[in-house]
């Protein structure tokens, strides 16, 4: 891709932002190696100080914690035959994937079913990262059957699977791209209720069984996206530690590097307040909020908790406690997230993951090249932190610590650096894979990457730095090699 088209796109992309948020030159949003405080200037549409006249839209003033049932416990698996009877479900829709469809959970939750003489049937072909072509076959299954309850068993991918068959069968007529975030998307708001789905997640990462997101490729853009809606959140999450227990090596560091960057990325988002103007209609609200008073909460305990028992958890299989620690981090990490949201570690992901083209990662399906999402977020999080650290200096500083680095004598301008420091450490210290060349990208592919990341405003706006084309290119030059 030429500079002058790269220029171009970027400037699109920042028309874009400008329309959905706020655009301005104070330090906050600046961008300036100088700036330290997030605070903005006072004449800054972004700034919640300012008052609202007729010919200017009121700055955001409110946020909303939405988030699923969680019910945690060991075996509590074992009564979700009871809740759909109490539900009083007649045709159910049970999603998972292949390798799952042959373990354990997938059985409890059938015979479980079937103690409770629950009518159902289950879809075995949710892909692992599920691209629009698998979100479509899974919706086309959903809308034959045309069930009034649904289950999802599995990771990331079958939850966001199954939110994507629940929205589709209730819209019937509508097309994919219809709900899909915009600009990839048209941004549609749900304004019905959704069937009610529970949610048994198999892997400690995505969350996803707290939140209204829906994550996959768009293999015509070549670049991931997804559906963005409190309503898409399943109605109740089951957090039992026994569903885990067959997670492989790789697929534990994996989502457990989801769950630490889902932490510190809604911790150190833009404040909420600063997101941008009041929607017109609360409906309009994005689940996406920026950092907030209940968010930071969540997160802060989340990080605190995969410092400590990630590392144990990839080291052993046996270590129950670590993976119990790690489903309760996951979950609390999607209260975070799910209402803060994230910015540019997964913003940057997006591109990584969905132009590759050749790599294939250890423990995982071997069918089509694939780089787990929590490798490909967590491998951009040192010079992100880096870029973000001048602003929540004290935030990344108290992140670094957590992480084990010494920040008795830290300086705030440093804290991007030290931040960034601790993250490698960390990263190298569990076998992430080195940077971004370890999946065959070079120099010569960061135009296409920054290209393929550049749409995805509904994270690059909550970054706490503003960030256009030429920085995503630096943070991805940075990130080549890690170590």
């Amino acid at each position: 891709m030429s500079s002058s088209r790269l220029r171009h796109s970027a400037k699109s992309v920042s028309n874009l932002m400008r329309m959905v948020g706020s655009s301005c030159t104070c330090p906050a949003h600046s961008g300036r190696h100088g700036a330290t405080h997030h605070v903005h200037s006072p004449g800054c549409a972004s700034s919640h100080t300012r008052h609202a006249s007729a010919s200017t839209p009121r700055p955001e003033y409110a946020f909303e914690m939405a988030t699923s049932t969680v019910r945690v416990g060991t075996g509590a698996t074992r009564e979700i035959g009871m809740d759909l009877a109490n539900l009083k479900a007649k045709r159910v829709m049970v999603f998972t994937d292949p390798n799952i469809a042959k373990l354990a959970p997938l059985k409890t939750v059938v015979e479980s079913l079937d103690r409770s003489k629950v009518p159902h049937t289950v879809f075995k072909d949710v892909r692992v990262e599920p691209s629009d072509t698998s979100f479509q076959m899974a919706i086309d299954a959903a809308r034959k059957y045309n069930p009034d309850a649904i289950v999802a068993v599995g990771g990331g991918s079958t939850m966001d699977t199954a939110k994507a068959a629940n929205l589709y069968t209730v819209f019937r007529d509508a097309e994919l791209l219809d709900f899909v975030n915009a600009p990839l998307g048209k941004g549609r708001a749900v304004d019905r209720p959704l069937l009610p789905l529970i949610a048994v997640p198999t892997t400690a990462g995505t969350g996803s069984e707290c939140t209204g997101s829906a994550i996959f490729d768009l293999k015509s853009k070549g670049a991931k996206t997804g559906i963005a809606d409190r309503a898409l959140k399943p109605l109740l999450g089951i957090i039992d530690p026994l569903n885990t227990r067959t997670m492989p090596q790789q697929v534990r560091l994996a989502s457990g590097l989801d769950v630490l960057c889902h932490a510190i990325e809604s911790y150190t988002a833009i404040p909420y307040y600063q997101r941008g103007p009041a929607p017109a209609n609360p409906l309009l609200r994005p689940a996406y909020q920026g950092s907030n008073p209940i968010s930071d909460i969540w997160s802060a305990r989340a990080l605190r908790m995969v410092a400590r028992a990630l590392p144990e958890s990839v080291a052993s299989a046996d270590n129950l406690q670590a993976h119990e620690d790690m489903t309760l981090a996951a979950a609390y990490a999607g209260i975070g997230f799910g209402n803060g949201g994230v910015h540019l570690m997964h913003g940057c992901s997006y591109g990584i993951s969905g132009l590759n083209k050749k790599y294939f990662h250890p423990e995982y399906p071997q069918d089509h090249p694939l780089c787990p999402h929590g490798i490909s977020v967590a491998v951009t999080s040192p010079a992100v932190a880096e870029f973000t650290g001048s602003l929540f200096p004290e935030r990344h500083l108290e992140i670094a610590e957590v992480l084990g680095a010494d920040i008795a004598n830290a300086k705030r301008e440093d804290a991007g650096a030290i931040l960034a420091d601790a993250l490698r450490a960390f990263l190298h210290r569990l076998g992430v894979p080195d940077g971004i060349s370890a999946f065959g990208y070079s120099s010569s592919e960061i135009d296409a990457l920054v290209e393929s990341i550049l749409p995805q405003h509904r994270v690059l706006k909550l970054s706490p730095r503003q960030v256009d084309a030429e920085q995503i290119a630096a943070i991805l030059e940075r990130s080549l090699k890690n170590y």
